[in-house]
């Protein structure tokens, strides 16, 4: 069979997690409209199995941080985390959602790429909001380069051409051994996945400059047959950030809460209670011990 390890870098925001989500057919990495919320790598697993072996495959997918100039500590990590991945990938998806000309972080991505023996696939996304022209024009700057073995368009959130990536990431898999079971969607553990969800949640209900400075962290999980208990910490920066997570009487807390724990129910199949706290930890993003504490280290 076919097997290998897939990085997928690009810009912030640019839909990553969506695209990952797509192939896998399960939600297992968060994606919100906030530039700069994956901060892990979330490896994704597809498996495809024939009756004749050589068709058969299994792909894991590594979902990365957007590659952005860091300003923090926390932010050094994350570019780093993307980097790596490229010398550990069989394929590299690089996804766009506009032209190289467009600004300087694809030229930075691109100009890394050119270095990498790796194949790699550019990948345009959200050409369903894309007019005809622009994707013509975008297609033809990144095929020009002769960097790229497939540029593609597709739309991560609505799933058109994922098929056709799919084939062609299988074309560049070495023959290799099944690294996961084949029911297994990802490595990520539960408890990593449920403080995700809730920082998802926080993402989503909390505007302003306040969620790049969230972090979420379980101190307790303990999960029975039919209920599930999970004391997590919200930490944020200044007080004042405190303040607009809890919101007015607890309101945005609960909100944040209740629609974690709906999910996280979804995804153990069984009853959760959610204890949510929120700490001000001043100037986290550049601590060593706090990055340690929360898993941002490699």
């Amino acid at each position: 069979m076919k097997s290998g390890f897939v990085g997928v870098i690009g810009r912030p925001n640019v839909g990553k997690s969506t695209l990952l989500n797509s192939i896998i057919g399960e939600k297992i990495a968060i994606s919100t409209d906030k530039p700069q919320t994956t901060r892990n790598r979330i490896r994704g697993i597809f498996t495809e199995l024939s009756e004749n072996d050589s068709e058969s495959v299994q792909m894991v997918f590594i979902d990365t941080p957007g590659i952005h100039k860091p300003r923090n500590k926390l932010g050094g990590y994350m570019t780093g985390v993307a980097v790596n991945t490229l010398k550990e990938a069989d394929a590299v998806v690089f996804m766009v959602d506009n032209g190289p000309s467009a600004g300087p972080g694809d030229k930075y991505i691109s100009a890394l790429l050119e270095h990498i023996d790796t194949p790699k696939i550019l990948v345009i996304n959200k050409i369903d909001k894309m007019p005809p022209q622009e994707f013509k024009e975008t297609f033809g700057e990144y095929y020009g380069r002769g960097v790229f073995r497939h540029v593609m368009g597709v739309s991560a959130l609505s799933g058109k051409n994922v098929d056709a990536l799919i084939g062609a990431l299988k074309e560049l898999m070495p023959s290799g051994p099944m690294f996961f079971p084949e029911d297994m969607v990802t490595d990520s553990p539960e408890r990593f996945i449920a403080a995700e969800i809730i920082r998802e949640k926080l993402l989503l209900y909390i505007n302003e400059e306040v969620p790049h400075g969230v972090a979420v962290e379980i101190e307790s999980y303990s999960e029975g047959a039919r209920l599930t208990r999970i004391s997590a910490v919200v930490y944020c920066e200044k007080k004042s950030h405190k303040g607009i997570i809890i919101g007015k009487d607890g309101r945005k807390l609960k909100g944040v809460g209740k629609s974690a724990r709906e999910e996280i129910e979804k995804l153990l199949g069984t009853k959760v209670y959610l204890g949510l706290w929120v700490r001000v930890k001043e100037n986290w993003r550049d601590s060593d011990h706090m990055l340690n504490a929360l898993g941002y280290r490699e």
